[in-house]
């Protein structure tokens, strides 16, 4: 079979800052690092790039379009990552279109698109697609509210646990305390502001020990399980330290969290 049954994810967001800002947030190395994922990449049309996803994961591609402070289209070999035949999935092409607003706000107008045989991974992973990436705009959100242009130093932990996604993700929400949007977090000597509340995820304004942002997470493993996860972006000289002290710290307690039986 050959790809050629087409696929597309489009939204939009508004974030606050220039076009310049919110350029150098969304189309450099260093800032789609304070919001999304480790990034490597070539400032420049044909330049390559790289996500981080994890442990001998990651994501591949280049830059196919490179128009400052406005537009940026790159590719990644989404066949690669699937681990496929090239022929199988087209390139996942995305593309991100920044319009100044009045009143100091930008929106940003995200499309992705690809081809593939049809096959209902296929659609299934859109559809996760859809659902994991989106909240990372909520990331680009509030960094540009507060931390905007800074370089962040990243904290990641997670752990496996038997369950659905929604049982950990019930546990995981009452060990952490967690209150709805606008409530304070207060966990491990760590504070901070609950900026969202979203299915199986949450966003925290981190005010101390050091400030930044903390994403708290649950997605389904496969087999059984469920994986709880952490991921920080904080923006502070202390921050190295922190994470050297209190990354492995955040893997423990995730792996002692208590998840009821099914």
């Amino acid at each position: 079979m050959t790809a050629t049954v087409p696929y597309r994810l489009q939204f939009s967001v508004e974030v606050p800052g220039t076009a310049e800002q919110v350029w150098q947030a969304v189309a450099t190395a260093r800032g789609m690092s304070a919001w999304f994922l480790p990034t490597e990449l070539e400032e420049r049309e044909g330049g390559s790039l790289h996500f981080s996803m994890g442990p001998d994961m990651g994501s591949d591609g280049h830059v196919t379009a490179w128009e400052p402070p406005r537009r940026l289209v790159y590719e990644e070999d989404w066949a690669a990552l699937m681990g496929l035949d090239p022929d199988a999935l087209s390139p996942l092409t995305s593309e991100f279109l920044v319009e100044a607003q009045s009143g100091g706000t930008c929106v940003v107008r995200v499309t992705s698109s690809g081809f593939g045989t049809g096959a209902d991974w296929e659609a299934e992973f859109w559809e996760d697609m859809g659902t994991s990436w989106k909240p990372f705009f909520d990331n680009l959100r509030l960094y540009l509210a507060h931390f905007a242009g800074q370089e962040a130093t990243p904290l990641e932990a997670s752990a496996s646990h038997p369950g659905d996604a929604g049982t950990v993700w019930a546990a995981l929400r009452e060990e952490l305390g967690l209150g709805g949007e606008g409530t304070t977090l207060e966990l491990r000597d760590t504070t901070g502001r609950v900026e969202r509340v979203g299915e199986r995820q949450a966003l925290v304004r981190l005010t101390a020990p050091v400030p930044g942002m903390l994403t708290v997470f649950v997605h389904g493993a496969g087999e059984g399980e469920s994986s709880a996860g952490v991921r920080a972006y904080l923006f502070s000289p202390d921050a190295a330290e922190y994470v050297r002290r209190e990354e492995p710290a955040w893997e423990a307690w995730l792996q002692q969290l208590s998840v009821p039986a099914e």
